[in-house]
């Protein structure tokens, strides 16, 4: 019961907090939604199949290329270029897949940053179709369809990337909680004895593979609206490594903690960049601290707490009833 009313406490907040706050924390709200989506989708390789990949921001930047052209060529209904730029980041998933679920372990690691290092070469040379370095710029929020309802306003997005953020957790909570899900954890327990079991450990990782790049590319298409920009830099290396970090500092292998992960990172990020250019530096010793102190991330203290202080807790409420 109260797990289910501090849901619903949060959802009320979230509601609230557009008319609460001014219009630089709802963007800044806005941007940890985004990165709590992408983070949860590199949750599913990184938390519940343990492949560390630093490659995911590849799915990220294909589907915000993906929409940037499509509303750069006339293309404004909203909902058909998130499926467009969706479907083509399930499509490089499917591709990367192929490649990569061939290696374990650092290799994995190694080659999916390959592969995302590829698309980012094209991304900056291929100047005609993707604007090189300079980007594609001009990346106009379209109008819903409703009376009075346009993404250009920062609240109506606002609402706009909420109800994707629910639905994305609702779709991986219930993916998790489902028999698949509980494969997926029998692989990342013990591959071999599934394998053993008749399971095809492979498909379950390349199908998990896809679905994580399809939640990737959902951030990503939000994002090039967000921005109403799309660079190389979507592609990049630091988007993955981020990514990466926002997992681990949630605590990896739990539904709400990338999500938390997520929002700590971007809100530190946006602390510390006003103060020096070199949040860079900041941010890794933070993954430092975090891998050495703190493995199970925040979620993980939380947790470790709550078992330290329950014993406590229990024996104090005996002596009140004695």
């Amino acid at each position: 019961m109260r797990w289910w009313v501090g849901k619903l406490c949060v959802l009320l907040l979230f509601i609230i907090l557009p008319h609460a706050v001014g219009t630089y924390y709802v963007s800044l709200a806005i941007k940890m939604l985004i990165f709590a989506i992408f983070a949860m989708s590199l949750n599913l390789l990184v938390g519940y199949m343990d492949l560390p990949s630093l490659g995911h921001a590849a799915f990220f930047g294909v589907a915000a290329y993906a929409v940037a052209i499509l509303s750069k060529n006339g293309v404004e209904s909203v909902w058909l270029n998130l499926m467009l730029g969706i479907g083509m980041a399930g499509v490089v998933a499917a591709i990367f897949g192929l490649l990569a679920l061939r290696t374990r372990g650092s290799y994995f690691f190694m080659i999916t940053l390959a592969l995302a290092e590829v698309l980012w070469g094209v991304a900056y040379r291929w100047r005609y179709f993707t604007g090189g370095d300079d980007g594609i710029p001009g990346i106009a929020r379209p109008d819903l369809g409703f009376i009075g309802w346009s993404l250009g306003d920062a609240t109506i997005y606002f609402y706009f990337v909420f109800f994707f953020f629910t639905i994305a957790y609702i779709l991986i909570s219930t993916f998790m909680h489902s028999i698949f899900g509980h494969i997926v954890v029998g692989i990342r327990e013990n591959e071999l004895r599934m394998r053993s079991l008749g399971y095809n450990t492979w498909l379950y990782q390349y199908v998990l593979f896809i679905i994580s790049g399809l939640f990737a590319g959902l951030a990503g298409s939000l994002s090039a609206y967000f921005n109403g920009f799309v660079s190389p830099a979507d592609l990049s290396v630091r988007v993955s490594a981020e990514g990466f970090l926002m997992v681990l500092f949630g605590g990896a292998g739990s539904l709400l903690g990338p999500a938390i992960g997520a929002g700590s990172i971007v809100l530190l990020k946006n602390m510390i960049s006003a103060f020096t250019a070199r949040w860079l530096l900041i941010l890794g010793m933070i993954y430092v601290f975090v891998v050495m102190f703190a493995p199970q991330g925040v979620l993980g203290i939380i947790s470790k707490l709550r078992l330290r202080n329950g014993p406590k807790h229990q024996l104090a409420l005996g002596r009140q009833h004695l």
